[in-house]
């Protein structure tokens, strides 16, 4: 057996628990943060979406240098187990918000979910390269994105189906809020015991300075990446996928409860579909992104996503019993896409950065990605305001295609493409 071969055996006993860890934790955020979105909608407070998200992603530009830093400078397996504990916290304070339909607490709740994210989410991604050899790391991360993936999918479709439990209220708490906060707190608690059983490894970089300047200091960092043309590129891809995907989720909810007149369970399953979709294009990406041209698998695969989200106001035009089936398969048409797009993006950010670097590195791009998603709260309260959800959805993937197509002429025109 090979040294190499030997180390993957080795590493498969802590990556499933990491990758477990990460699923628990992934299953919770969307889980929470679905039904707050659909109630929310249900409410007729569509802008709530919007505000929901801006106070979940702030914190990953307040803190993305801290986390970097943290990630460097102590064992990843002690900053997952203490995000962790933060989590168990959060979803006491998460479960009495939602129960009660106290927003207030909700937010609070929100916040303080992306703060624990945003340390957690370097120390994670950080951690396949130190399991696993150079060449395996794509394969890894295709692994946990998609069980990442099925923890978003089942988090986001039990949400809905949770929120339509019919039954007696318990203390003037119905019973759908009160499964969701019950649900959250047990799998917060699962999720920290997992975290136990994470590989530890020795700080990558003990003596990393505390970044004081905070953000300041992730910009700098930031900065420092168009040193590497290819790694600013792939930052900016990422930056792409990830705000179109968040843009997108706000845009779906009210397609399904206020346009199509769907349940919460049907509205949760569009975006499951999607899901699934970019599971499917999960599988299918090593296929097509391999060897240094791995990165000209963009722009076509953007396109595709931007023409599927085009055709979405057309099928508004189809016969009624049509309408519903044609959306269902131009959302999974738009994630298969989107997953063909995203695990190169991802397996590149992972593994191009040197080993002291590399949580710095991953904190940085959190932040410009975090920076896009944050920026989709407010763009969907104005599209929602505005037009139809269907028509929104057409102008993102209008806009979509356009950056496609500028991704295509950079490629051809840069030294390292």
């Amino acid at each position: 057996m090979s040294d190499e071969s030997g180390q993957i055996r080795r590493a498969r006993g802590k990556f499933a628990a990491m990758a477990t860890a990460f699923f628990l934790g992934v299953f919770n955020d969307n889980y929470y943060k679905q039904a707050v979105l659909v109630l929310a909608v249900a409410a007729g407070r569509t802008s709530l979406q919007g505000v929901a998200i801006f106070v979940f992603t702030f914190p990953y530009l307040l803190f993305a240098a801290p986390a970097g830093w943290a990630s460097d400078r102590f064992s990843k397996r002690s900053v997952v187990i203490a995000a962790k504990a933060v989590e168990l916290a959060a979803m006491l304070v998460g479960a009495a918000g939602i129960a009660w339909g106290n927003w207030w607490l909700i937010m609070i709740m929100l916040g303080t979910m992306g703060t624990q994210a945003a340390f957690m989410s370097p120390a994670i991604n950080g951690s396949i390269p130190e399991l696993y050899p150079g060449d395996y790391v794509t394969r890894a991360n295709g692994v946990l994105r998609m069980v990442v993936t099925v923890g978003i999918l089942v988090g986001i479709a039990a949400a809905g189906f949770t929120l339509d439990v019919a039954g007696p209220a318990f203390h003037g708490v119905e019973r759908g809020r009160l499964l969701v906060g019950a649900g959250v707190v047990l799998v917060a608690l699962g999720g920290l015991a997992v975290s136990f059983r994470v590989a530890s490894h020795p700080a990558a970089d003990p003596g990393a300075p505390f970044p004081w300047l905070g953000p300041l200091a992730t910009l700098r960092d930031l900065s420092a990446i168009r040193k590497d043309g290819l790694l600013a590129f792939t930052v900016g891809a990422s930056v792409f996928i990830w705000f179109s995907g968040s843009l997108q989720v706000l845009l779906i909810n009210p397609l399904g409860i206020q346009e199509l007149g769907l349940s919460k369970s049907l509205t949760s399953a569009l975006i499951v579909s999607q899901l699934m979709g970019i599971a499917a294009g999960g599988i299918l990406s090593p296929r097509w992104a391999k060897g240094d041209g791995w990165h000209r698998v963009l722009a076509p695969a953007g396109a595709g996503m931007g023409l599927a989200m085009m055709a979405l106001p057309a099928l508004r035009l189809l016969p009624a019993p049509l309408v519903v089936p044609a959306v269902f398969l131009a959302v999974a048409l738009v994630g298969l896409f989107g997953g063909i797009f995203l695990i190169p993006v991802e397996s590149f950010i992972q593994r191009r950065p040197e080993a002291a670097r590399r949580g710095a590195v991953l904190a940085a791009a959190n932040f410009a990605v975090f920076g896009g998603i944050m920026l989709s709260g407010p763009l969907s309260n104005l599209l929602n305001a505005h037009w139809a959800p269907t028509t929104g959805m057409g102008v993102v993937g209008a806009l979509a295609l356009v950056l496609s197509a500028g991704m295509r002429v950079l490629l051809r025109s840069a030294k390292w493409a």
